[in-house]
C-alpha cells in the first residue's frame, strides 16, 4: 500500500517535500482541511446570497474591470470565462516534475480555508496528482503579479474538461481524460476561477524545485572542489577553522568544516608544498561556497513562508465575517529571492570553471590537458571551453528579472514582479550549473590519477572509485561528449 500524506495546516518543510515526490507519495485532504474548506465555501455561498454589495472577482469583472457588476445568474459563467480567457501561455512546456509540485502546493494553498472553492475541486486536483495526470502548462506569460495567471490556468483547465494533460507518456486533451475515469467536469462557482487562478504556484514550484537540486549540487560543489584541491596538490591551511572564526559567516563556517573532514587522512592533502599559496578559486572556496550556502538558505527562508499560505485574492475570513480583497498574490518576495538564488547558484559554477582551467593549465607536476601525450592527444582542453560557455550563458541569465516592470490590465496593476521570469531562468542556470560541475568532476579525478601512489581521503577515494565504474580514465583522446553525460548522470544519483 502506497504512502499518503494528508494535506493540513502542518507546516510543508523542504524535506517533507522531497520525501513525498521521492517516496511517490499520493495525497488526501485531511479532516480538518476538508472541514476547513467546506467552512469557506459554504461561508461563501451565503453571503452571495445576502449581499448585493460588489465585492471584487465575485460579482465584479477582473483587473481594471472591477467597475463592472455582474449579475447573480452569470456568476458561474463569469468563473468559466475567467479560465478560458486567462489560458494565453506560450513558449516551451513546463517540466512535469514541477507541474506536480504546482499541483501539491496549490492544494496546499487552497485547503487553508480561505479561497472560497469546493471540496470536489480540490479532491479533483489531487486526483490529478495521484494518477500522475499533469496539464501542459507553459513557461511564458505570467508577469508574477495577480498571481500566475496564465500558467495556474493552464494547469486548472482540465478542470472543465478543457486543456491538455501528459498522462502515461501521452499527450491528451483533457476531455478524453476525465471521460477515462469518468469525472464530469467542475462547474465552477462564484469565486472559484479566481481562486484557482490568483495564486504564485508556478514561481513557487520553480523556486522549491530548483532549491531541492540547489541543496544537492551545493553539497557536491564542495566534494567535488575538495577532490579537485588535491589533484590540484593545494594547501589546507585555507580552510583551518581560526581564521574562519574571526570572520565567522555561517557558510564560511560551514564550508570550511566541510573541507577539513572531507580532506581527513589524505595523503595528497599533507605532503609538502612548493608553493606557499593557491589560486582564489582554491584559496577562497569557503568565502565563495560560503556566501551562495548563506544565499540559498535566505531564499529557504522565503519559500517555506510562501507554501505555507494563502497567495489567492480576495481572501475569505468565515468567523471575521470579512471578504478582503489586498495583494497576497504579488511576487515580489519570490521574484527577489528566485533571483539571489540564480546568482548564487552561478557563483558555484563560475569557480568551479576556473579550478577546472587550473587543473588543465600543466602546472604543478600535471600534463597540459591531463593527458599523457598533448599534442597527438588534445585532452581535456575543450571541456574547459564548454565549461566557460556555460558560465557565461549564466552571466546572461543572471540579469535580475525582478529590476522590471510593465503596467497591466489598463495600469489597474501598475507594477509587478516578473518573477515567473526569474523562475524559469534559474531552472536553465541550476541545470547549467550541474553540467559544470560534471565537466570539473572529470577533471579532478584524471588529475588525482596522476598524483597516485598517493591517495587522497578515505571519503574522496570512495568518490573517485565510484565515478570511474561509470567515467574511466582518459588515455587518448575519445568523444568527451559522452562523458559529460555519464557525470551529469552520475550527480544526479551519488549521494554526498
Amino acid at each position: 500500500m502506497s504512502n499518503v500524506h494528508h494535506i493540513s495546516s502542518e507546516h510543508l518543510s523542504l524535506e517533507r517535500i522531497q520525501e513525498i515526490i521521492s517516496g511517490n507519495y499520493s495525497l488526501a485532504l485531511s479532516a480538518d482541511a476538508e472541514q476547513r474548506i467546506q467552512k469557506c465555501y459554504d461561508y461563501l455561498q451565503d453571503k452571495m446570497k445576502q449581499t448585493d454589495r460588489s465585492i471584487y472577482g465575485i460579482n465584479t469583472g477582473f483587473g481594471s474591470l472591477y467597475k463592472n457588476k455582474i449579475s447573480n445568474h452569470d456568476l458561474e459563467q463569469l468563473q468559466r470565462n475567467l479560465m478560458m480567457s486567462h489560458a494565453c501561455g506560450t513558449g516551451q512546456e513546463v517540466p512535469q516534475e514541477v507541474v506536480k509540485l504546482m499541483l501539491l502546493l496549490k492544494v496546499q494553498s487552497l485547503a487553508y480555508g480561505h479561497s472560497g472553492v469546493q471540496v470536489q475541486t480540490v479532491k479533483r486536483l489531487i486526483d490529478f496528482y495521484n494518477r500522475d495526470i499533469y496539464p501542459i502548462v507553459y513557461q511564458q506569460g505570467s508577469l508574477g503579479a495577480s498571481g500566475d495567471l496564465a500558467p495556474l490556468a493552464h494547469l486548472c483547465l482540465p478542470l472543465i474538461g478543457l486543456g491538455e494533460v501528459h498522462y502515461q507518456g501521452y499527450k491528451l486533451e483533457s476531455k478524453h481524460v476525465l471521460e477515462m475515469f469518468s469525472w464530469e467536469p467542475i462547474a465552477l462557482k462564484a469565486k472559484e476561477g479566481l481562486a484557482l487562478l490568483n495564486g504564485t504556484q508556478f514561481m513557487s514550484a520553480y523556486g522549491v524545485y530548483n532549491l531541492l537540486q540547489a541543496r544537492r549540487l551545493s553539497a557536491q560543489a564542495d566534494l567535488i572542489g575538495a577532490l579537485s584541491l588535491d589533484g590540484f596538490d593545494g594547501r589546507i591551511e585555507p580552510f583551518n577553522d581560526l581564521i574562519h572564526k574571526v570572520r565567522p559567516h555561517k557558510g564560511q563556517l560551514q564550508t570550511a568544516e566541510a573541507f577539513r573532514n572531507l580532506l581527513d587522512g589524505s595523503e595528497l592533502i599533507v605532503q609538502d608544498k612548493v608553493h606557499v599559496q593557491d589560486p582564489y578559486s582554491f584559496r577562497c572556496i569557503p568565502q565563495v561556497h560560503g556566501a551562495s550556502k548563506d544565499a540559498l538558505r535566505y531564499a529557504e527562508d522565503v519559500f517555506l513562508t510562501e507554501i505555507n499560505s494563502v497567495t489567492d485574492n480576495p481572501n475569505i475570513f468565515p468567523d471575521e465575517d470579512e471578504i478582503i480583497s489586498g495583494g497576497n498574490f504579488h511576487g515580489q518576495p519570490l521574484a527577489l529571492a528566485l533571483d539571489f538564488m540564480a546568482i548564487a547558484m552561478a557563483e558555484l559554477g563560475s569557480i568551479s570553471e576556473r579550478r577546472s582551467y587550473l587543473l588543465i593549465s600543466g602546472t604543478r607536476g600535471l600534463p597540459d590537458f591531463l593527458v599523457a601525450e598533448p599534442g597527438l592527444n588534445s585532452g581535456f582542453m575543450i571541456t574547459q571551453y564548454t565549461a566557460a560557455s556555460i558560465v557565461s550563458q549564466n552571466k546572461q541569465f543572471c540579469t535580475p528579472a525582478s529590476i522590471d516592470t510593465i503596467p497591466s490590465s489598463n495600469g489597474q496593476e501598475d507594477h509587478v514582479s516578473m518573477g515567473a521570469n526569474a523562475a524559469t531562468k534559474l531552472y536553465q542556470v541550476v541545470q547549467n550549473v550541474e553540467r559544470v560541475l560534471g565537466i570539473e568532476l572529470m577533471h579532478a579525478a584524471q588529475a588525482i590519477d596522476f598524483r597516485r601512489p598517493l591517495k587522497t581521503s578515505p571519503v574522496l577515494e570512495n568518490l573517485y572509485s565510484s565515478f570511474r565504474e561509470v567515467v574511466p580514465f582518459v588515455s587518448t583522446d575519445r568523444v568527451l561528449h559522452d562523458d559529460i553525460m555519464k557525470s551529469i548522470g552520475f550527480l544526479r544519483t551519488y549521494k554526498v
